[in-house]
Formats: C-alpha cells, sequence, structure tokens
C-alpha cells in the first residue's frame, strides 16, 4: 500500500474520525439508555442497516500500521490509541523533550469494572502502550517482555492523565516506568520490559 500524504491523511481523518466517535457515543448511549422496548428494538433494526452499509467495502483482516511520506506511522486501529478504533477511548500521547510520554483522556461508561471506576485490566492495557511509547523513542520497535502493575486505589471513571519514562536499557531489555492519576493522585503505577526483537539484533 502506498504512503499517504498529509493531505491525504487529513482528507481520511475528516471522513472516519467523525464515524468512530458517533459509534464511541453509540456504546455509551446502549449502557446507559432505559429508552422503551419499540424505540431500543428500532434502533436495533437501524444499526443493522448501518453495519450492513459499512460492510459493503472493508479492508480484510485488521488495520495494521499505515504510513506517511513524512515516515510516520498511523495506528489508526491500536486498541489504546486507534482514531477509527471505536473501543479506543482514543489516548493521544504527547512526547516532550526528555522522552517522557503523556496523555490526558477521559474514560467513561465503557471502561467500568468495579462501579463507577476503571476495570483494572483497561487500566493495565494503557499503561502496556505508554511504557512501549517511552521505550521506543528512539524508533526502535520492541514489545513487552513484562510489565508488572500496582494499583494503590481504585481509579475513578473520568478525566485522567498519565506517564511514562524510559529508565534505563540492559542488552536487549528496555526499562520503563509509568502511571496514571486521577486529580487526587496516582492510582496505578507500573514496571515495564521490552525486548528487541531478533531480527533488529545485530
Amino acid at each position: 500500500m502506498e504512503d499517504w500524504s498529509s493531505e491525504e491523511l487529513a482528507r481520511l481523518r475528516g471522513i472516519y474520525e467523525p464515524l468512530a466517535e458517533s459509534v464511541r457515543d453509540l456504546v455509551d448511549a446502549t449502557i446507559r439508555t432505559e429508552a422503551d422496548p419499540q424505540i431500543v428494538a428500532e434502533v436495533t433494526r437501524d444499526i443493522g442497516s448501518a453495519v450492513a452499509r459499512l460492510r459493503s467495502r472493508q479492508i480484510e483482516g485488521s488495520f495494521g500500521v499505515r504510513h506517511t511520506t513524512a515516515g510516520e506511522s498511523v495506528g489508526w486501529g491500536n486498541a489504546v490509541i486507534g482514531m477509527r478504533n471505536a473501543l479506543a477511548p482514543p489516548v493521544v500521547t504527547r512526547r516532550d523533550e526528555s522522552g517522557t510520554v503523556r496523555a490526558d483522556f477521559t474514560l467513561g461508561a465503557a471502561y467500568e469494572g468495579p462501579p463507577g471506576h476503571v476495570h483494572g485490566g483497561v487500566s493495565a492495557m494503557i499503561l502496556d502502550h505508554l511504557l512501549g511509547e517511552a521505550a521506543t523513542a528512539d524508533r526502535t520497535p520492541r514489545f513487552t517482555g513484562s510489565i508488572t502493575v500496582r494499583y494503590l486505589r481504585a481509579t475513578r471513571l473520568g478525566p485522567l492523565r498519565a506517564e511514562a519514562v524510559h529508565t534505563r536499557t540492559e542488552g536487549v531489555k528496555t526499562f520503563c516506568t509509568g502511571h496514571i492519576a486521577d486529580d487526587d493522585g496516582v492510582t496505578v503505577e507500573a514496571e515495564g520490559v521490552f525486548i528487541t526483537p531478533r531480527w533488529l539484533r545485530d
């Protein structure tokens, strides 16, 4: 597949980002609705029709990673940051000059574990991704070898922030730490070891 230009990337974002946002709204509405049964049945039929129309032309398998002509990776199907993945919050990450990766995001009803709080597996998934971004600051692919998550207290649904940093490298292993926090402080901490794949080793 050909690399996308910045203009093509912007055009495609303009088409598919509103769709994914609408589906995220649909998921939230589905969880929290108390509409009459007739309305629910009508909406179910409408959704079935919409799915059939979208499936009239689609790629095989997963979205994977595409690239732009400027060398930027586009992972729109990613479960954490995927702009086209309605299961993703999505989390938008940014990296500062020190290599620290940060993100501000909101988790609503779709990410609930304990009542009113984030599912622990969702917290772990987000931290795994952020630590992975910190581990690949030099653009060398590295994959999760292990991740240890410590839940300090329950993480409330709502606005959150996360941070991850590379701490050291020992041979093919890169070590990172990170956390998720709410307005009252850190709720979840993580340490991860990321491995350089064999095909990139000397």
